[in-house]
């Protein structure tokens, strides 16, 4: 790889992590006979990963600080810096033996993401990027798609679930949206979606009810990648609020502008 020290040490510990989750996906179909079984080990896997990381990630760059979606936060001797991490985002999709989840790792410095990395294990693809430095999977540069008619876009989102407050918002955005574009796709991994809108797989994203651990790394990979990402409601920080929308630059005023209504 040819990113910076901390890139580097990103990259290794998501690898890591990642084959410690490979080798327990590869066992969860075993337990699907058993709801409560199943969700038990990926409750153990998602830790196990998750120590892999801090050990590593803290291990390197001990005076930064520590963000993580089980282990909670941990302040560091270096205030200006912490490392935002999930350590399996996509955990419905694990359990059932769907191969779409990821590991998501992000450098903050003073409130700004300047690093991500997101791994996804179970198709051996790693998206990286840092600031000015580009967007990449594996060793192959990214682009946001070069898409300019909605009716060509293809988006992707994330419908809430088990009574989730921003459901009935979500469908009236589905609506206004489906009808002038070529599909949604609901795939349950925000890390990957956003991922994906930097590799141009997609060509916009958007999602509310988000954590700072599940945007985080892919909101550098898709500014790196040429794409455009702001906050769903103006004036607000994404990772705060976890509301966030992008697209290509083309596409983005017009789909901004349907999803806001």
């Amino acid at each position: 790889m040819h990113g910076s020290a901390n890139i580097n040490i990103m990259i290794k510990a998501a690898r890591k992590a990642g084959r410690a989750l490979a080798k327990d996906f590869r066992e969860v179909e075993n337990l699907q006979v058993s709801m409560k079984g199943a969700g038990d080990f990926v409750s153990r896997a998602d830790l196990t990963a998750e120590k892999i990381l801090k050990e590593e990630l803290r291990g390197a760059r001990p005076t930064y600080g520590w963000l993580a979606e089980e282990g909670g936060e941990e302040a560091g001797e270096d205030p200006t810096r912490r490392w935002i991490v999930d350590p399996l985002d996509g955990t419905t999709n694990f359990l059932h033996g769907l191969p779409h989840w990821a590991i998501s790792i992000a450098l903050e410095h003073k409130g700004q993401i300047v690093a991500g990395v997101i791994f996804d294990a179970a198709k051996d693809e790693l998206y990286w990027a840092e600031k000015g430095a580009g967007a990449w999977m594996n060793e192959k540069r990214l682009r946001a798609s070069g898409r300019r008619s909605m009716i060509e876009g293809l988006f992707a989102t994330g419908v809430p679930f088990a009574g989730a407050a921003t459901l009935p918002a979500t469908l009236q955005e589905l609506a206004r949206l489906m009808p002038v574009c070529s599909g949604v796709r609901r795939w349950g991994a925000a890390s990957l979606d956003l991922a994906y809108v930097a590799a141009g797989r997609f060509d916009g994203y958007w999602e509310r009810g988000l954590k700072p651990w599940d945007v985080a790394a892919g909101l550098i990979l898709v500014r790196e990648a040429g794409g455009l990402v702001q906050p769903i409601r103006e004036g607000r920080s994404i990772v705060e609020d976890g509301a966030v929308i992008c697209a290509n630059e083309p596409l983005f005023d017009g789909f901004a502008k349907i999803i806001r209504g």
